[in-house]
């Protein structure tokens, strides 16, 4: 397969990736130092939606 284009077939695809060197791969890659806040939904961000219905 050229380089150059887009893999047409899963096996082409598959064969692509198993060219990714191991420095990119993603269990290589450092993990995130900081782990996101958990978030809620308030009060104000309901009550942007809460027509919601009227608009489906």
């Amino acid at each position: 397969m050229n380089a150059s284009t887009e893999p047409e077939t899963l096996s082409e695809l598959i064969a692509d990736c198993a060219l990714i060197p191991a420095t990119l791969q993603a269990e290589s890659l450092p993990r995130p130092r900081v782990t996101a806040e958990p978030w809620e939904v308030d009060d104000a961000c309901h009550a942007q939606v809460a027509d919601l219905d009227a608009y489906v």
